[in-house]
């Protein structure tokens, strides 16, 4: 029987993929790798996870918990002002995109090795870019916006663009860009520069 349950042994199981996932590839890590890491056998990963698709939604789930958990942080943060809750994101996009070991997106990455719609891998990526159109729809739509649909479209665009360009090119500029860009698209006036940490 398969445990969906958390216990310390599926913490464990999920803490070695968050590590080797992102920092490889989700194709590359083998189920094995995963093992090994956790010390653990693969008798004791199958209790826990039926497959590594299984696994890989689960390390998804987790990621997306993070990022969700830091947008309604920002959201409380900007207590009803749109242009000081993108502030908070862009702030918090900059210092990921400075943090050692940054690879991109989670999401992104997993969407380019996944390219099935129908895969529960992307299902789960899916999932998780409609929660957070959806939530940036809501905090624009105070605004007045003619479509605040599109414009949850544009920030969605300018969220990937600055997570893949926080990969490839300076991450220390993509928060003062990110922060101008929607100020732009949203025509909210002040675009300076976020405090970045890196």
């Amino acid at each position: 029987m398969i445990s969906t349950m958390s216990s310390p042994m599926r913490e464990r199981l999920l803490t070695a993929a968050i590590e080797l996932f992102y920092a490889h590839g989700l194709r590359a890590v083998s189920v094995d790798k995963v093992i090994d890491l956790a010390g653990t056998t693969k008798v004791t990963f199958y209790r826990h996870f039926k497959s590594k698709d299984d696994l890989v939604v689960a390390y998804l789930e987790r990621r997306a918990a993070l990022e969700r958990e830091g947008i309604e942080g920002a959201i409380k943060q900007g207590d009803g002002d749109v242009g000081a809750t993108l502030r908070v994101i862009s702030e918090a996009i900059g210092a990921i995109a400075c943090a050692p070991g940054f690879r991109g997106c989670p999401f992104i990455n997993a969407a380019a090795e996944y390219p099935d719609p129908d895969s529960p891998v992307r299902k789960a990526v899916d999932a998780h870019r409609r929660w957070t159109k959806a939530t940036f729809e809501q905090l624009v739509a105070p605004l007045g916006v003619a479509d605040a649909g599109r414009a949850a479209d544009d920030l969605m665009l300018l969220r990937d663009g600055a997570m893949v360009a926080g990969y490839l090119d300076q991450p220390a500029a993509v928060a003062a860009s990110f922060l101008r860009s929607s100020r732009a698209v949203l025509g909210i006036g002040d675009a300076s520069a976020p405090r970045t940490g890196g």
